[in-house]
């Protein structure tokens, strides 16, 4: 992918003196290219407050939402100790193989929160060819995906526990994997899950004629 990375200056300097460090080199956007082994996607935050009757709403999130931080044009600021910075990212190459690790928990100096944050996503025809640069979509033939494996956490971060989703190659069917216990599952049963982690394989010449043809 490319990481474009922007430095910011302190919010609390004046205007005046900001545009002014906007203008030195230190300031200009500067571009990486960076291999991945998976990407985070980015939750919305969570409401702070809840009432008795927002408890038994779930946030939900489109997965297309979260994956636009890779669309190459959306910015997100990090912040560090001392610097602030806007990056953005875009896709330049998709393997066969795609990992998505859903930004559930969060950490600081007390405690481990997470982000019950319900994303909303299809089992298959995940097409991701608006995520790559112009430049190189010619070059790619195949950038649609379907899911083959969902990591589920369940409860609280210290306490909870995780299943697996799995699907059977062979026959097309989904299975729930606990501990030792293997259970049938529905596809749309999943996307109610609060996916953690998920693998993608990249849907190929062959498997989409079979897809039409089916």
């Amino acid at each position: 992918m490319r990481i474009f990375t922007k430095k910011l200056p302190h919010p609390d300097l004046p205007a005046e003196e900001k545009a002014q460090l906007l203008q030195n080199s230190e300031y200009q956007e500067r571009m990486v290219e960076s291999t991945f082994l998976y990407l985070t996607l980015d939750l919305p935050t969570a409401p702070l407050y809840k009432d008795e009757k927002e408890q038994l709403i779930i946030p939900q999130v489109p997965l297309f939402s979260i994956l636009a931080k890779f669309n190459g044009s959306t910015e997100k600021e990090y912040k560090t100790y001392k610097e602030n910075f806007l990056k953005r990212f875009q896709l330049t190459r998709l393997p066969p193989y795609l990992i998505f690790c859903i930004k559930r928990f969060t950490k600081n100096n007390f405690f481990v929160e997470k982000n019950p944050t319900i994303v909303n996503f299809p089992i298959t025809n995940v097409d991701l060819r608006e995520y790559l640069s112009e430049e190189v979509q010619a070059a790619h033939s195949h950038t649609t995906y379907d899911l083959i494996a969902n990591i589920v956490h369940d409860g609280k971060p210290s306490e909870g526990s995780y299943r697996i989703h799995v699907l059977h190659h062979g026959t097309g069917k989904w299975y729930e994997l606990q501990d030792l216990q293997v259970t049938d599952i529905l596809p749309q049963m999943i996307t109610l899950s609060e996916a953690y982690i998920q693998i993608w394989k990249r849907r190929e010449e062959d498997e989409t004629n079979q897809q039409q043809g089916a």
